[in-house]
């Protein structure tokens, strides 16, 4: 019997290796699929223009019908976009570190972010490192590479896809309520971005989806913390299958 599809798409700025840690963890029960985000990785650049669902549709065709669906931060909200507009992709959804009906004070932090790199890119990155690794124990080789997958994007398309990172929780919200998949909203303790009042605010508004905080984590959970968010993401999986 063949394994289940299992997707996950990556975070703005990032590529499908960040998902390498957890990927072993997963591959015996199920089929695991990290495709690009349109802009990122080895797909050529897209618009400063570029939308959410320009995002969603980029990436459409690598998706299996009635995969479980997971995404991390800008993958959360295409992850989203695809449950609700292309529900027959998506068995289950996974919502990872997600953003969700930024108050004025979080959108005008994210703006804040998405100024600073317009202004200095390099600092930029420089920044997010600081706010996702300082003071963890996440190997030293995994910063780096997350360091270089950073700063090889070309500036004009990350900027348009944090441009689409910073708003577009907006744009999903109204709509969030007819996403009818069992749901996972899942982040870190210590997410100062992502927060955990998020990832509630996130489960109170799909009508079928649970919340879970894992303990001491920041931003990048799955690579903090990857037996944690494979053990939540399984068991999630698990337990929707007799939803």
């Amino acid at each position: 019997m063949s394994k289940p599809p299992l997707v996950l798409l990556h975070g703005v700025g990032l590529d499908h290796s960040m998902w390498e840690p957890v990927t072993a963890l997963l591959a015996d029960r199920f089929t695991v699929i990290t495709p690009d985000l349109p802009g990122h990785g080895a797909r050529p650049p897209v618009a400063g223009t570029v939308t959410l669902g320009d995002l969603a549709d980029g990436v459409a065709a690598a998706i299996p019908a009635r995969s479980h669906l997971v995404g991390f931060s800008l993958g959360a909200l295409v992850a989203q976009h695809l449950a609700l507009y292309r529900p027959e992709l998506a068995r289950t959804l996974a919502s990872v570190s997600s953003v969700c009906l930024r108050t004025p004070h979080e959108r005008a932090a994210v703006q804040a972010r998405l100024e600073a790199a317009k202004t200095d890119f390099a600092a930029s990155a420089a920044a997010s490192l600081e706010r996702w690794y300082a003071d963890t124990d996440v190997p030293a080789d995994l910063v780096s590479r997350t360091e270089a997958t950073l700063l090889a994007n070309d500036v004009t398309s990350f900027l348009g896809c944090y441009r689409v990172f910073a708003t577009a929780d907006a744009e999903l919200g109204p709509h969030l309520g007819r996403i009818t998949q069992p749901s996972l909203a899942v982040t870190g303790e210590d997410d100062s971005g992502s927060t955990p009042e998020m990832t509630r605010r996130l489960a109170s508004a799909l009508p079928s989806c649970r919340a879970v905080v894992v303990p001491g984590a920041r931003h990048m959970l799955p690579l903090q913390r990857p037996e944690a968010f494979a053990r939540a993401l399984t068991t999630f999986i698990g337990e929707s299958a007799h939803v």
